[in-house]
């Protein structure tokens, strides 16, 4: 494995092993020194689109992140970089790629927390747990962040925001208006439905319904109907909060030169493997590109 204009030597390894314990190789020492699925391939190499993938934080890792889009790419034999540096995007960042491809939540927690995530039990029952403050969250990205990312899609490029990306909403006005909607909430991991709306695409022309077994996200959709494409259900009945059994799964839309797709499932890689969910990710991309 190498990371963009270096190889990954013991040297390397051991001079940055906090930042490899912490990262997984994404994004460590600087934003351009990025993990990539295509290493040998630059950034800047020109006619090649490439992907600019944000990914990983407290409650969704990186790594599942990583294994289950390097699929998706590696069947398009489009090359992706990944980074966890959310700090580092910014217009200047962006300029080198098509597509910004975004999943990771709206915050983080910079003065730590005790588990590996926020269901973990392993902070329950410490004899010196006054010791352990809890966990405050902060959000992250900025107006100007956000703003950078809007006008890279006006500019004709495409953004791919996948799963709780749509919690970075919540607290960035810039990014909402062309991400176009906001996280609400959702139940639980349990089976629910996804299928198409009646709004024909060429990302779900032809997808029958599928079943997954998943976060089912509800989300506040912000623009026209017409470009809502899939729907979830849970087909046992079970609601959440006053919402019912239905959600918006997923919209495309053109968004000045560029376009914008998001859609929701995401929290495993088996629900991200499912094979008609594989086939929208892979389309979504290529729509994205403006190859279909």
């Amino acid at each position: 494995m190498t990371l963009i204009g270096k190889k990954l030597s013991r040297r390397t390894l051991v001079q940055h092993a906090g930042a490899v314990a912490g990262a997984g190789l994404l994004g460590f020492e600087r934003a351009n020194s990025l993990y990539s699925q295509s290493p040998a391939v630059s950034p800047l190499h020109a006619g090649q689109p490439r992907v600019l993938a944000l990914i990983g934080d407290r409650h969704h890792n990186a790594d599942y992140i990583r294994v289950s889009l390097d699929r998706v790419f590696k069947e398009l034999s489009i090359p992706i970089d990944y980074t966890v540096e959310y700090d580092k995007i910014s217009a200047e960042l962006l300029k080198s790629y098509k597509i910004f491809l975004i999943l990771r939540e709206g915050q983080n927690w910079p003065g730590g927390y005790l588990g590996p995530d926020s269901w973990s039990d392993y902070s329950k029952n410490l004899e010196n747990a006054a010791d352990f403050p809890d966990g405050k969250a902060v959000t992250w990205m900025s107006e100007e962040q956000g703003a950078a990312i809007k006008e890279f899609v006006n500019a004709g490029n495409g953004l791919y925001a996948l799963h709780d990306s749509s919690h970075i909403s919540l607290s960035c006005k810039s990014y909402r208006e062309v991400m176009g909607g906001a996280f609400i909430g959702h139940p639980p991991l349990r089976p629910f439905r996804v299928r198409p709306t009646e709004n024909k695409h060429p990302i779900t022309e032809g997808i029958t319904e599928f079943m997954v077994n998943d976060e089912q996200h509800y989300v506040a959709y912000d623009k026209d109907p017409k470009y809502v494409l899939l729907e979830a259900e849970n087909i046992d009945g079970l609601t959440f909060q006053t919402l019912g059994t239905k959600s918006i799964s997923g919209w495309a839309y053109d968004f000045g030169s560029g376009r914008v797709v998001f859609t929701a499932v995401g929290h495993t890689n088996h629900a991200m493997w499912v094979p008609q969910y594989l086939e929208i990710q892979k389309r979504s991309v290529r729509w994205l590109l403006k190859q279909i």
